[in-house]
C-alpha cells in the first residue's frame, strides 16, 4: 500500500501542477500573449495517467462509488488533486 500512496502522491501532485500551468497558459493564450500549442496534450497524457493511477489507489483503498468519482474528478479542477491526495493519505493510514 506504500507504494500505491506513493504513486498517487507524485501523480496528484503532479497532475496539479500542470493543471495550474495549462490554467496560466490558457489566460496568456487568450490574452494574445503568449501560446505554447503542446502544453494542452501533455495536460491530457498526465490527466489520463492520474486516471489509471487514482482508481487504482481508490480501489486499494476501498473507497465507494462516489468518492471514487470524486477523486477522479478531483484531477480537472486547479488544486484539487492536492486535496484529494491529503484526504486519500490520511483515509489509508488511518484505517
Amino acid at each position: 500500500m506504500e507504494k500505491a500512496l506513493a504513486r498517487f502522491k507524485f501523480i496528484a501532485y503532479l497532475a496539479g501542477v500542470v493543471l495550474i500551468l495549462f490554467t496560466i497558459e490558457i489566460i496568456l493564450k487568450y490574452s494574445g500573449i503568449l501560446e505554447i500549442p503542446w502544453f494542452a496534450q501533455l495536460h491530457g497524457i498526465v490527466y489520463m495517467v492520474y486516471v489509471v493511477i487514482a482508481f487504482d489507489m481508490s480501489r486499494r483503498a476501498k473507497l465507494s462509488l462516489r468518492d471514487t468519482f470524486l477523486v477522479l474528478i478531483a484531477g480537472t479542477i486547479p488544486v484539487m488533486s492536492f486535496i484529494a491526495e491529503s484526504k486519500i493519505r490520511r483515509r489509508v493510514l488511518n484505517s
